[in-house]
């Protein structure tokens, strides 16, 4: 039995989807009375109670004391996502896997359909180290498994958790919601949502779009505020500055419960044809709101005859005549918002649950692979 996680990843106080995802963990699973402690990846701010080291150097002091940091717990859980770890795409997550002790996971966030040569060597050396993978979803595995060398056998799917909004009450509006939140930066496909809400400006009353979430740090690093202002311009240019407001802050769960909750139809204008896990699209789903998302590979396999419509990327007039649907056909809206997902959405302790049984079984296989 799984006594301790180590959890190799970014972490709160670090805003991004990898951090978030990775708090929610560990909360879930130290809530099962396990013990768990955090090696973060970067030093945004100062570490929180649960974090015992901070991976911050490139290079053999970096990743060895990192490793040697999990070796400390009965299993090390591993995120990964490009352009977290130090080293060419990553690389020096590789010989850190090599140097831990204990049985390992990891949690591929991202699996590439076109990747690198560079990209794709590297991920097969990740796989071929860890004890087993997870992927969120069966699109991610079947991908990881048709793409590249990988043995099939340490492939499991283990569903991307949701904190449950569908419990809160829903917030009644004088005019229609619109909602976008996540982290903000090129590629989150805003311009074309916008395109889409002067389109909408003939119903009576007009919809309100709101973008919640803050600039991502590293386009922040880069190019400052530089896409928010665009997108402030584009709203100016197409005339519904006052149809539009930014909450440019990081949300709680609970305020991001009532956001959610609030919402007639989340918007996921995304441009990318890779992602294969979204934890916004899974609270939305959760949350019982309907989704209009362009198709990238999470949301097909999410909305498809399930709870939401399907766009094609940058095509503001099919995004806005999915949103008009579900503003204007009341039975839509209805169908859409009561239909599961025929994946599922479950909520972060069953999700926690299953990480816990993984790694009792990963434990297991260990010590009955150990020389005697």
């Amino acid at each position: 039995m799984v006594h301790s996680f180590g959890f190799l990843s970014t972490h709160p106080p670090t805003h991004c989807g990898l951090a978030t995802f990775n708090s929610s963990l560990v909360t879930h699973l130290t809530a099962t009375g396990v013990r768990g402690g955090v090696v973060r990846v970067g030093a945004d701010g100062p570490p929180g109670p649960d974090v015992v080291h901070t991976w911050s150097k490139p290079g053999e002091p970096g990743w060895s004391g990192a490793a040697d940091a999990l070796n400390a717990f009965d299993v090390a859980v591993v995120q990964h996502e490009y352009g977290i770890y130090p080293g060419p795409a990553g690389a020096d997550l590789v010989p850190l896997l090599h140097r831990l002790t204990v049985p390992s996971m990891v949690i591929l966030h991202t699996v590439l359909a076109q990747p690198s040569p560079a990209q794709k060597a590297l991920l097969e050396e990740i796989c071929a180290a860890a004890g087993v993978i997870v992927t969120m979803t069966g699109t991610a595995r079947d991908r990881l498994l048709l793409g590249y060398a990988v043995d099939a056998a340490k492939v499991t799917v283990i569903p991307h958790g949701a904190a449950g909004h569908a419990d809160l009450p829903v917030a009644r509006n004088t005019r229609p919601h619109l909602l976008t939140w996540g982290l903000l930066g090129p590629g989150k496909g805003i311009e074309w949502a916008l395109r889409a809400v002067a389109r909408l400006r003939p119903l009576n009353p007009r919809p309100v779009y709101t973008v919640a979430g803050r600039t991502h740090p590293k386009v922040l690093e880069t190019d400052g505020e530089a896409y928010r202002g665009s997108l402030r311009f584009l709203a100016e240019v197409l005339g519904i500055t006052a149809d539009v407001r930014y909450e440019p802050e990081y949300h709680d769960d609970a305020a991001l419960g009532r956001l959610i909750r609030s919402a007639d139809v989340v918007m996921l204008p995304y441009d990318s044809r890779e992602q294969v896990s979204s934890g916004v699209l899974v609270e939305a789903v959760a949350a019982g709101v309907p989704v209009v998302a362009t198709p990238f590979p999470h949301a097909v396999e999410l909305l498809t005859d399930g709870p939401g419509l399907l766009v094609p990327h940058r095509d503001p007039v099919a995004l806005a005549a999915a949103v008009r649907r579900i503003l204007t056909e009341p039975d839509l809206a209805a169908t859409l918002s009561g239909t599961r997902p025929k994946s599922p959405t479950p909520r972060w302790p069953a999700v926690a649950d299953s990480y816990r049984m993984l790694g009792d079984r990963l434990l297991a296989g260990a010590a009955a692979t150990a020389p005697a």
